[in-house]
């Protein structure tokens, strides 16, 4: 878009850096869609008639007209995930204010504290689903996988109260958490209080655990599309001791956000979006920064001189002088969308050539030894490190 193409749609094979997973190959191919003056509006327009028509031909599914959109903040408070699936229910409850003036000191610890939260999930007719060893597990699984520093649950029989945080609260606590979550008999709830971060982790995660052990996942064809918008522009890097760029450097922020990049980098809002369905990441995208001076102060909101800029970026911020066009654009995961349509939940079921975690081809047993002279010709030297 900075050299003057206005827009393209092409099939790109792709290297990835992240973590491999069920759903991830270090190889992949992208449908990369970019052009010129296109908004949000526009792209998510383009993306999803191309959705709709790709399900029409392939499963014969009628896609809705719009597909919803979240905001990033309100998904990790909803759903503790910014790949929600929307095929059931049990959304997270934030019941922090209901223990305002507890006197139980677990809770009051986290309530005083300004990024406490007592978060709580809430199932129905699956008390009897869980016996003090299947909680344990569900103890160890918050504990071990997400840092919580416990799992707490209430049960309802009878109309009576029962679980292991009944007796510190007060009764009208008790009263408080039925009528707020709407509590009947048979119904388990699970609560955790701690850090607002790893609360909506836990539970996110716990969400999707209990729908699969209750078999809460409607069976049969049911497609649940929504854009997740307003990501973070920046996230906190212990190892850097820095704010990093959260998707990209070249992101734009939200252009109400722009007066916080040095004051409040927490708060700054971009303009990234994900397009989700039904729990996977389908594409990922942003309109991108196509001013020079707000380059340099995300630039410099991330710690980056602009000699290290000019140094890494210097065409990139020179072109920027003849004037840039608004542009932005998404990335579609091919395998993964065939993956999905196939109706798999591993992705090595679609791919050809399928690789380890590992990134081993068993089939070609690639990567494989290379010889001096290949190495020579590359100007490659590898030196072993001995042991001390």
């Amino acid at each position: 878009m900075i050299g003057g193409m206005e827009k393209y749609f092409q099939i790109a094979r792709c290297f990835r850096d992240e973590d491999l997973r069920a759903d991830r190959q270090p190889e992949f191919t992208q449908i990369d869609i970019e052009m010129s003056f296109g908004d949000e509006d526009t792209i998510f327009g383009i993306v999803e008639n191309l959705m709709k028509n790709i399900f029409k031909e392939t499963k014969n599914y009628d896609l809705e007209d719009h597909f919803i959109r979240i905001p990033w903040q309100e998904c990790m408070k909803r759903f503790g995930s910014d790949k929600p699936d929307l095929r059931f229910g049990n959304e997270i409850q934030d019941i922090t204010d209901l223990f305002s003036h507890t006197e139980f000191a677990v809770f009051k610890n986290v309530v005083e504290d300004p990024r406490g939260m007592i978060g709580a999930l809430k199932f129905e007719n699956a008390q009897d689903k869980y016996s003090r060893k299947g909680l344990d597990k569900l103890q160890e699984f918050v504990k071990h996988g997400f840092k919580a520093k416990a799992l707490a649950y209430l049960k309802m029989a009878n109309g009576e109260l029962t679980g292991s945080i009944v007796k510190p609260l007060s009764e009208e606590e008790k009263h408080s958490i039925v009528e707020r979550l709407a509590m009947k008999d048979g119904d388990l709830v699970l609560v955790i209080a701690d850090n607002n971060r790893i609360v909506e982790s836990a539970l996110g995660a716990l969400r999707v655990r209990l729908a699969h052990e209750l078999n809460l996942i409607p069976e049969g064809e049911n497609y649940k599309f929504l854009w997740v918008t307003d990501f973070p522009m920046f996230e906190w890097s212990e190892e850097e001791n820095r704010w990093v760029a959260a998707h990209h450097p070249f992101t734009a922020p939200k252009e109400e956000d722009v007066d916080k990049l040095f004051t409040d980098p927490e708060h700054v809002s971009s303009r990234a979006y994900d397009l989700v369905l039904n729990g996977y990441e389908l594409l990922s995208g942003s309109i991108r920064i196509h001013d020079q001076d707000l380059q340099e102060k995300v630039f410099e909101a991330i710690g980056l001189s602009m000699e290290k800029a000019k140094e890494r970026f210097g065409f990139f911020l020179d072109a920027f002088k003849f004037g840039t066009p608004p542009h932005g654009g998404v990335g579609i995961g091919l395998e993964r969308l065939t993956m999905v349509l196939a109706g798999t939940d591993n992705i090595r079921d679609v791919v050809a050539f399928p690789t380890t975690n590992s990134s081993l081809d068993l089939m070609s047993e690639a990567p494989g030894t290379v010889d001096d002279e290949q190495l020579s010709v590359l100007g490659i030297e590898i030196s072993k490190k001995e042991s001390e």
